[in-house]
């Protein structure tokens, strides 16, 4: 049987437990105790969202003691960028850069449209991601070079988008014949370099086979577009 005991002022209760632990309690309202530290609440408010993704980019580039330099670096950038977005997403992986695609900005921009955010320095943050939009969107669709090359038994295929498209990777062999379809359904417009994003091809055929040690050609066909 453990023991109780409270302090002398009333206001912490004490239990000790079976192996020499001991636990203690705060009496009072809950409103007394201490909220949880959110290292992506920029603004304070008890909540990672959307609003703190602005603030970040309303002050970007910003050097010196700043709420919206999460990681305490001294300036704000795209690393504190990456750790709100990552945040928003509930990221169980390490923040990287790859958070920051046509995809992520576009849903972000539609969530503050939906807020209707009047304030100033959220409107500047909000030019700040309409500005990230345009650098992030291609100016043309073009197919890029596979890595590793050359691969055993797996590679990734990057691309990107001018503008939305069905995207559809066909591989073939030396002599024409068709080794494997990798369907990529409908994808916005971007780009798709990092592992997460780029086409992936395991080395099987489309029967689940590996395939012979060789050459091997990949087409990839966006809407009007196409390339091998």
């Amino acid at each position: 049987m453990g023991s109780v005991a409270f302090s002398p002022d009333g206001t912490t209760l004490a239990v000790a437990g079976f192996g020499g632990i001991i636990l203690l309690w705060r009496l009072g309202t809950t409103a007394e105790l201490p909220l949880p530290l959110l290292e992506a609440d920029v603004n304070g408010d008890g909540v990672e969202d959307i609003q703190d993704l602005v603030l970040v980019a309303a002050n970007f580039g910003q050097t010196g003691p700043n709420a919206a330099d999460v990681n305490d670096d001294g300036v704000v950038d795209a690393a504190d960028l990456i750790k709100v977005a990552a945040a928003l997403d509930n990221a169980a992986a390490a923040p990287s850069a790859a958070t920051l695609n046509v995809k992520n900005v576009q849903q972000w921009l539609t969530q503050v449209q939906q807020l209707d955010l009047r304030d100033a320095t959220l409107q500047r943050g909000i030019h700040f991601l309409e500005q990230l939009l345009r650098t992030l969107t291609p100016t043309e669709t073009v197919l890029l070079p596979n890595y590793p090359n050359p691969f055993n038994p797996e590679t990734w295929i990057p691309y990107q988008l001018a503008e939305p498209a069905n995207v559809t990777l066909r591989i073939y062999s030396p002599d024409g014949k068709l080794v494997r379809t990798l369907a990529l359904g409908h994808q916005a417009a971007g780009i798709y370099r990092h592992r997460g994003h780029a086409a992936y091809w395991d080395g099987d055929n489309e029967f689940g086979e590996p395939v012979a040690n060789g050459v091997y050609f990949y087409t990839l066909t966006a809407g009007d577009f196409s390339a091998t």
